[in-house]
């Protein structure tokens, strides 16, 4: 059963549309991510279902309930939609207690649900006394978090909530959060602008470009097979190659590679992502193995892994030089000027549609 249903939804400002026949469906109790890059629409559209903002056409039903049709417009106070913005919003007059409090109706419970409230977000009960400005920014969202759990929202939304955390403190709040948010079984939206985020936060992701909804599904689908190259290249590096498509399989400046679209013929675009690419060291003199000689140009050490730039020997089709990027791990990688041998693991992804020829 699904939630949250989005249907047909329209929003412009002025001559300038903000959101173009959007549809989008999201199953109870999941994690959906909508990621974009700036103007893309994905905020509008969570105000849209927060109920902030009002769209021109289309509808939205919440447990099939009408939030927003021809004849309906319910108020964002009345949505029972928990919200979650990106710099927490606490109360600055108010203590982290009566933060968390604000809105619990029930005056007799009101102590112990926030207490309950606070040991479900890891925040130590004598920091109900304290003042927002007196926490960290990690301790901020979880106030914040508890807060729009406090009234047991049938929704929430979560606006950028870990942009303005260090990279650790992110890693281990979009953890805590998500077990969370599973565990009371709340449906869940999170808008970012962080790939990684949204790739390991959600069981449904999203992708907006220029109003449009371009792309929804699962993480691991859209990461390995996009539907074109700019949501491709959005969600991470990618290796594009044009290529020639025949019976499941590709000729293109690596070889010959396998395609996981026996169906294609002619022309077209396949992707590989970085880490599908392996580097062996070429010995000259000797006959080349498996894969295609290459040089290591750039080698971008990150640690455990690393990222190489490699040009291959052979020319394009063009004539030009090709380069690539193959991820490696940070205790192999090979030095710059290193002659190496390129190959691919798995399948090729062909994108978007055949190509005329």
């Amino acid at each position: 059963m699904n939630a949250l249903e989005i249907h047909a939804l329209y929003k412009s400002f002025g001559s300038q549309a903000a959101l173009e026949n959007i549809h989008l469906s999201i199953a109870t109790g999941s994690r959906t991510a909508i990621v974009g890059p700036s103007g893309s629409g994905k905020t509008t559209l969570l105000r849209m279902i927060a109920g902030f903002e009002f769209p021109d056409a289309g509808r939205i039903t919440l447990n099939g309930q009408p939030l927003v049709d021809a004849t309906t417009q319910v108020p964002a106070h009345q949505r029972l939609i928990g919200y979650v913005p990106q710099d927490g919003a606490l109360f600055p007059h108010m203590t982290v207690a009566d933060n968390i409090a604000f809105g619990i109706a029930d005056k007799a419970t009101r102590q112990q649900r926030v207490a309950e409230l606070m040991d479900s977000v890891a925040l130590e009960p004598q920091m109900g006394k304290r003042w927002p400005h007196e926490l960290s920014g990690g301790q901020q969202q979880r106030v914040a978090l508890a807060r729009a759990l406090a009234q047991r929202p049938r929704l929430m939304l979560l606006d950028e909530p870990f942009s303005a955390l260090d990279t650790g403190l992110r890693a281990s709040m979009r953890k805590m959060v998500a077990r969370l948010l599973s565990e009371a079984g709340v449906t869940t939206i999170l808008v970012t602008h962080d790939q990684a985020e949204a790739l390991s936060f959600a069981d449904q992701l999203a992708v907006m470009r220029k109003g449009r909804l371009v792309q929804a599904g699962h993480p691991m689908d859209l990461y390995l097979r996009p539907d074109d190259e700019d949501t491709a290249l959005f969600l991470g590096d990618a290796v594009i190659l044009p290529a020639q498509v025949e019976n499941g399989w590709a000729r293109c400046d690596l070889g010959q590679l396998a395609v996981n679209d026996e169906g294609r013929h002619g022309p077209a675009q396949i992707m590989l992502r970085p880490e599908q690419l392996q580097v062996a060291t070429r010995v000259p003199g000797q006959a080349d193995g498996h894969g295609s000689p290459a040089v290591v140009t750039e080698c971008d050490f990150g640690g455990n892994t690393c990222t190489l730039t490699v040009e291959l020997k052979a020319l394009a089709a063009d004539g030009q030089k090709r380069s690539l990027l193959v991820r490696s791990s940070g205790m192999q990688a090979p030095r710059v000027g290193s002659e190496v041998l390129v190959s691919a693991l798995g399948h090729a992804h062909v994108l978007g549609r055949q190509i005329a020829g």
